[in-house]
């Protein structure tokens, strides 16, 4: 390989030089030029024993042959070559890659994979506003959008990741903090995921998580997070989700019984309890309701059962709330304001998590006069009120609470309210009838 390797380079900078052999398209000279800088810094780099790159330094002896076939030949192996560099992954070799893709497009400007392989290289590089532009260029020329859901998906997650930082500088008073944020907007992943993790750590350092200027900088530091991991989703409807409205939610308790079950750490130690009796009792109901943080993976999910999970989305920062990756068969998410609503399905919801997802009629139960249109309730009022005050609405045929007579279970308003719609308490089994 070593001597293949060399008599390459050799060949390359002899062809850059004289401007070798045939006849040449006029991209050729300059293509040749980054293959020769590639080859000589992949030289510098120490042994070739990556399989990536041993592709790739196949891949641009093809290439160096091509810039004398012609365009077709040259173009082809121009995407080829530039598909094999961000394969091999690195700086350098995106770097590389970038070059091959701006000749391409230069080339072509109306090639849908030159600007998605322009695209590419661009999000490795961090550059990531110049990477939306070349993703949307290939959006444009694509005439089937089924075909580019993976790289609108990209674009709405490069969005996404940038407004996370713009709203987490706006969360800090203008000064270094603030400023540091802001210029992760174009930084490669990783670097930008290091930099806002530091940030958090240091402010949570200085004031605690008790400060509410912290709580939300980590709940959005969470979703930056979240969206480095996994690209978000561009419509609920993906995954084989399928919204439900306040009609089907009613068909689906009509005629049940249907209990809420507190996340208190006592009620989970004695549901998870082999053949034990709040086990066998939850499991008795034909609905099965959970709020907000979920089980998962492990032994303790397979143990519990949740047909029905709600969430709510708190304050101004439109992804926080735990639980969205938690098996359930239909998930409500509440949350006031339309806007981040969507932002935060679209954001967070996880395919093939939940077979139906309640729809904007549902996402404000305890307000909105369609509904139960009180006012005065706040936006603290917890998960668990809200869903057990919506099922009450919509006439579950047995309607119960498990596990919240714990304290801590709900505010003392709501507890107030619960125990005076109560129909029979059983402090032995934690159980408290509503219906």
């Amino acid at each position: 390989m070593g001597q293949t390797f060399t008599g390459l380079l050799k060949a390359v900078r002899t062809r850059t030089a004289t401007g070798g052999p045939g006849h040449q398209v006029p991209a050729a000279p300059a293509v040749l030029r980054l293959c020769g800088d590639h080859l000589a810094a992949l030289a510098a780099s120490g042994p070739m024993d990556d399989v990536g790159k041993t592709r790739l330094v196949a891949s641009i002896g093809t290439l160096t042959t091509a810039c004398s076939s012609g365009a077709d030949g040259l173009f082809d192996a121009l995407l080829r070559t530039a598909r094999h560099a961000l394969e091999a992954g690195g700086d350098a070799q995106a770097r590389f890659a970038l070059g091959l893709a701006a000749e391409a497009t230069g080339m072509r400007d109306r090639s849908k994979g030159a600007w998605r392989l322009r695209g590419r290289a661009l999000d490795a590089l961090g550059r990531n506003e110049e990477a939306v532009q070349a993703y949307e260029r290939h959006l444009t020329l694509q005439q089937e959008p089924s075909s580019s859901q993976d790289i609108a998906r990209r674009v709405a997650t490069l969005r996404d990741l940038r407004r996370c930082l713009d709203d987490a500088a706006g969360l800090l008073p203008d000064g270094e903090d603030a400023t540091r944020l802001r210029a992760l907007r174009d930084v490669p992943a990783a670097e930008a995921g290091a930099g806002f993790a530091d940030v958090v750590r240091q402010r949570t350092a200085g004031r605690g998580m008790g400060d509410p200027a912290v709580r939300e900088l980590a709940g959005v530091y969470a979703a930056h997070r979240r969206l480095l991991d996994r690209d978000r989703m561009t419509d609920p409807l993906l995954g084989g989700t399928e919204p439900i409205g306040v009609p089907a939610l009613r068909r689906l308790v009509e005629g049940r019984s249907v209990c809420v079950v507190a996340g208190a750490p006592r009620v989970q130690e004695e549901e998870r309890a082999a053949g034990g009796p709040l086990g066998k009792l939850i499991d008795g109901y034909d609905l099965v309701v959970r709020c907000d943080a979920l089980p998962t993976g492990g032994e303790s999910s397979a143990l519990v059962r949740t047909d029905l999970h709600a969430l709510t989305l708190r304050g101004d920062t439109p992804w926080t709330g735990p639980g969205w990756g938690g098996r359930a068969g239909t998930r409500l998410v509440f949350g006031d304001r339309a806007a981040d609503w969507r932002r935060a399905l679209r954001a967070r919801l996880v395919p093939d998590a939940q077979d139906h997802i309640g729809d904007a009629s549902l996402r404000r139960p305890l307000s909105d006069p369609a509904l139960i249109g009180e006012g005065g309730w706040g936006t603290r009022t917890t998960t668990a009120f809200t869903v057990l005050r919506l099922l009450d609405f919509l006439d579950a045929d047995r309607l119960d609470l498990i596990g919240f007579g714990l304290p801590g279970q709900l505010l003392p308003r709501e507890h107030a309210w619960v125990t005076a719609h109560a129909t029979h308490e059983d402090e032995t089994d934690l159980r408290t009838q509503l219906r």
